[in-house]
């Protein structure tokens, strides 16, 4: 691993109960309410295991997407669903076991030049899922506009 390091600051503000405001500070994103579920909360936000599967959702999109535009293509409006499965531990306690998520592109695989490359190295740039990986399993498919699974890797 290089030395190389960057920094990414967000700040948490409980507003009542389990509700929090985080600011993504050093940006101009609008602030996000998160909150726990009832019983615990209110559900007014996503909760923190919504947020991780949104994030490695988002992440993997963002990159197949870059990869896809690094060979010139415009792969159309990009869809993605994220299914977080949650198993207890040996100790009893609610842990995030697994990820899957299925990303969809707007373009038959016939019009999309280079995707089998774009598809080989995609997940490698996806900085969240490839950190969440180092302990929880992620799964990704990628379908064309026609429904043809073009890609499925699983880990885990």
């Amino acid at each position: 691993m290089s030395d190389e390091q960057q920094t990414i600051e967000i700040s948490l503000e409980q507003m009542s109960g389990y509700e929090f405001r985080v600011r993504f500070d050093d940006t101009s994103a609008p602030d996000l309410l998160t909150d726990e579920l009832p019983p615990l909360g209110q559900g007014a936000g996503p909760n923190p295991t919504r947020m991780l599967a949104v994030s490695v959702a988002n992440c993997l999109a963002a990159s197949l997407l870059f990869a896809l535009r690094k060979y010139k293509n415009e792969p159309g409006q990009l869809a993605a669903k994220a299914r977080a499965t949650l198993a207890r531990n040996e100790h009893g306690r609610w842990r995030v076991a697994r990820i899957a998520v299925d990303l969809d592109l707007g373009q038959a695989e016939a019009d999309l030049a280079h995707v089998d490359r774009a598809l080989a190295q995609f997940e490698d740039f996806c900085t969240v899922t490839e950190s969440v990986r180092q302990g929880i399993a992620v799964d990704v498919s990628v379908r064309d506009a026609a429904g043809t699974l073009l890609h499925k890797a699983a880990t885990g």
